[in-house]
């Protein structure tokens, strides 16, 4: 119970300012302590681990959608009950933060280099400090409620000794190796990539058709001394050790063997047959580079060729590429092909555009390079995950389902993934060499005699101590700890699609391998936030959006309902300013709502309702429609469909109780009935009540700021409990009822609208129907008539015989009669009749055609078929009844 005078002490300003509500809330949340788990051991646990944001800047609106649907769902989960437990933390983010220190630094003339390993990852971990602070922040204005006392970092202790664990086992279980492959190479980074870090894009390039003499001067074939090779990328010429044909192409059986000269260096290689060669693409004939190309490398592989790599770390040419050494490798791609031309070697140069790699990171041109590196071998690994998707207990669920294909398309291709970055900020791997002997050792910790020994010093890739997440975060490899004992596997995961690759899989796998579980039971794929015109946002296009700046100037409880307005998983989200202004519209009219109610409630008021006995019809269909939305709410967020979620909530909020239920309400707040007052008011606070409960996990603040000035038991509506559906409100004959009421009121406004007769003028209303309980409800209700309509004098009949000149209207179960006299054209009458009678014929066709479905009747459930079929007796009444005042009017117009 709550007094009036303490309802009043603060006023509720006649327009929502979310500056005046906001902030200080969150603060106040985190010192309660209201997002931490219940601890209660009764109840299910929940859980989920939040993506973790790259400490490499500040959260974007992308990050914002998906900690929204996030805290959506884990809100929701607390108020139903559950031991919730969102656990918060922040990705090193390896190449891409040091990218950033790297930037910063050479902004002041400084490279890492110069300051050494040591010195440069205090130097990162300052950047992260300073991030992490600011995306903090981020986090607290966007209201998550995730538990800080748990918070995690990829390069804390309790992580680093997960990643070696894992580590160690694969290498002891044969699964990591150590090897000399083809690699993508970041020559800005000088580092090795995985394939998913490589971006492909259309570049401008060229087919360089250049001469390759043979070595004996006096064999020809086809009437010339050399044959021609197409490369586009002259620059690794200088590495070639062979020429490949297919073996089978019958054209150049007589050349394998040969040999012919490398041009511009002179060196003699030979014509070789292997089954990599394409017959049919360009001339069947293809220079072997082993050292710079993964294909040509595996053809070396068969023949025993020499490896010779000729660029540098940054990509520059080295002293194997002669007289290029030191060049930068795009400068010797223009000195080589000049020195082709001047020489007489270059046959001519084909523009062309073809798909390049980029790295993801530095966004340079990606080189594949030989190099030494560590590797996963995948195929178990990948096989052990699709195995698990076969099993039904284990199995993780993909929202939407086609996302699965995603996943074990990906699985069912995978290469070996090399892990091993050239980088200085990240996990060390946990490998040495011995000094003397060269001996490798693997292990949790240094050998004990360290001086002899040396670590390798490259770092692991980000996404091998990220895969770990969802149970290093909960203390594993410590199998008793107890939140891992309690909350995992998580629930559920959300992320968007451009991931599934580089993390939801490798979570999936790695979770298998070493927790025996799946890492989540769901995972939730969103899609991407695009510009009004539908492209990608991104600091080419200047069209990317801070959503710190859209709640400065919106409030969040708007952000987060336009994010999860226009949720549909696996769907990307058009932003617009017009839809954050609706958005506010909403907001102000639920606080506009909330404010007229609380100024009507007393000191006697509870958010409790009277006896069933003493509900009236308006009573009944607005605690129907209350059940209604409770029920599709609880349901579209079961199924992750918040954007439905948000509509039966929308349309609930705006249409039912602001339009209609507190329209009503007023009749009996301001009449002198003291209890019926009461009643109205106790039920207009419940329905406030259970409806800002419903709204609570998509708007937090708002919900918060009025629930506390309202009659409420508990600290804060964050662990009020959720609304669940009350069997006894469900009440069709109210709802049919109120909804003719409420097409009656409709129908009299518009027609009253068509004669320019405003609610002040004088009218009759005539309501003619032989239905005798809509003839009750009618009589019942001459208040809500009154108050609406405005009529001089109101008739409810079933013998109405229908006015010559009168306005008419056909509702469910009644005809509505309007007497205007000579203000009615009867010619205008009938053909706006006309005009209602098509729209009616198209209804009816509309539910024929469907009725008449086969699938629909035998697959629908059966309540949907029941309800279209009652839809088209309905409109079939209504096209009868319009078409026969039609034939009534058209016989008085002769």
């Amino acid at each position: 119970m709550i007094r009036k005078e303490d309802l009043m002490t603060k006023e509720m300003s006649t327009k929502y300012d979310p500056s005046q509500v906001e902030p200080g809330r969150y603060q106040k949340w985190v010192e309660a302590g209201v997002f931490k788990p219940s601890g209660n051991p009764d109840a299910k646990p929940y859980s989920i681990v939040i993506p973790p944001p790259n400490v490499t800047g500040k959260l974007h609106l992308g990050h914002a959608w998906d900690t929204t649907l996030q805290d959506l769902i884990i809100r929701q989960k607390r108020m139903q009950g559950f031991d919730t437990l969102w656990l918060p933390g922040m990705d090193h983010a390896g190449i891409a933060t040091q990218a950033k220190v790297e930037a910063r630094l050479a902004e002041s003339g400084v490279s890492r280099y110069d300051l050494g390993r040591e010195k440069f990852v205090e130097k990162t971990w300052e950047w992260k400090d300073e991030y992490a602070a600011i995306i903090k922040q981020q986090w607290a204005k966007m209201g998550i409620s995730v538990d800080y006392d748990r918070e995690r970092f990829t390069l804390d202790e309790g992580l680093s000794k997960a990643v070696r664990k894992v580590f160690v086992d694969l290498y002891n279980k044969g699964l990591i190796y150590r090897g000399e492959f083809i690699i993508n190479w970041d020559p800005k980074a000088r580092t090795a990539l995985s394939d998913i870090e490589v971006i492909h894009k259309d570049d401008q390039g060229a087919f360089y058709h250049v001469k390759y003499f043979f070595e004996d001067e006096n064999f020809t074939f086809n009437g010339k001394n050399y044959i021609e090779i197409a490369t586009t990328r002259p620059e690794t010429m200088m590495g070639d050790v062979a020429v490949a044909v297919n073996p089978d192409d019958e054209r150049y059986k007589e050349l394998v063997g040969k040999k012919v000269i490398l041009p511009l260096q002179g060196r003699h290689i030979p014509i070789i047959a292997d089954s990599y060669v394409d017959i049919e693409f360009g001339t069947g004939m293809v220079k072997i580079t082993p050292a710079h190309d993964p294909n040509d490398f595996e053809v070396g592989n068969r023949h025993d060729l020499e490896r010779i790599n000729t660029m540098n770390e940054d990509g520059t040419m080295n002293e194997l590429a002669g007289k290029y050494n030191g060049m930068d490798r795009f400068d010797a791609r223009k000195a080589i092909v000049k020195d082709l031309e001047d020489q007489g070697y270059m046959i001519n140069i084909e523009p062309i555009v073809h798909s390049v790699g980029h790295s993801e990171r530095t966004g340079v041109q990606v080189e594949s390079r030989l190099s030494t590196q560590w590797f996963v071998k995948m195929k178990p690994l990948a096989q052990a995950a699709l195995d698990n998707q076969d099993t039904d207990d284990e199995r993780v669920e993909f929202y939407p389902p086609r996302f699965e294909g995603t996943f074990q398309h990906w699985m069912e291709n995978i290469h070996d993934w090399v892990i091993s970055r050239q980088l200085w900020w990240g996990h060390q791997i946990p490998a040495w060499y011995n000094k003397h002997t060269g001996e490798t050792y693997v292990g949790m910790e240094a050998p004990a005699d360290i001086e002899n020994w040396e670590q390798d010093p490259d770092v692991l890739d980000t996404w091998f101590s990220s895969a770990l997440w969802p149970f290093s975060t909960m203390g594993w490899p410590d199998t008793d700890a107890e939140d891992y004992k309690r909350y995992f596997p998580t629930n559920t995961l959300v992320t968007g699609y451009d991931i599934i690759f580089f993390w939801v899989s490798r979570m999936i796998f790695q979770s298998v391998e070493f927790t025996g579980h799946r890492p989540f039971n769901n995972v939730l794929i969103h899609g991407l936030i695009r510009d009004e015109q539908g492209r990608k946002m991104s600091k080419s296009l200047g069209n990317g959006i801070d959503p710190m700046d859209v709640i400065d100037k919106y409030g969040t409880d708007a952000l987060r309902w336009f994010l999860t307005y226009g949720s549909t998983p696996g769907q990307d989200v058009r932003f617009s300013y017009a839809k954050m202004d609706a958005a506010w519209n909403f907001i102000n009219k639920i606080w506009n709502a909330s404010r007229f109610v609380i100024m009507n409630l007393d000191e006697n008021t509870k958010a409790e309702l009277p006896a069933q006995s003493e509900w009236q019809l308006a009573d009944k269909w607005i605690l129907s429609r209350l059940n209604d939305t409770v029920e599709k709410v609880t349901d579209f967020f079961e199924r992750f469909e918040f954007g439905e979620a948000d509509r039966a909530l929308y349309n609930f909020i705006w249409n039912d109780l602001c339009d209609w239920y507190i329209e009503m309400a007023k009749e009996n707040l301001n009449g002198v009935d003291a209890k019926l007052k009461a009643n109205t008011q106790n039920i207009l606070c419940y329905v406030l009540d259970q409806t800002l409960r419903l709204l609570h996990p998509v708007m937090p603040f708002v919900t918060e700021e009025i629930w506390q000035t309202m009659p409420h038991e508990g600290e804060s509506i964050v662990t009020a409990a959720y609304p669940v559906v009350h069997t006894e409100f469900k009440n069709e004959d109210a709802e049919k009822q109120m909804s003719v009421l409420i097409d009656l009121i409709k129908a009299v406004r518009m027609q009253r609208a068509e004669v320019n007769a405003p609610m002040s003028s004088v009218i009759d209303l005539m309501i003619k129907t032989s239905d005798a309980e809509l003839k009750t409800m009618f009589e019942t209700n001459r208040d809500y008539i009154d108050r609406f309509c405005h009529p001089k004098e109101l008739t409810i009949a079933s013998d109405i015989e229908a006015p010559s000149l009168a306005l008419t209207s056909v509702i469910t179960g009644a005809e509505v009669y309007i007497p205007l006299g000579d203000l009615v054209d009867l010619d205008a009458e009938v053909a706006r009749l006309q005009k209602e009678a098509k729209k009616l014929e198209g209804e009816v066709t509309r539910a024929e055609k469907k009725l008449g479905n086969e699938r629909f009747v035998a697959n629908a459930p059966e309540e949907v078929v029941a309800g279209e079929k009652a839809k088209l007796a309905d409109y079939q009444s209504k096209l009868q009844a319009t078409q026969d005042r039609i034939a009534d009017l058209q016989t008085q117009l002769g």
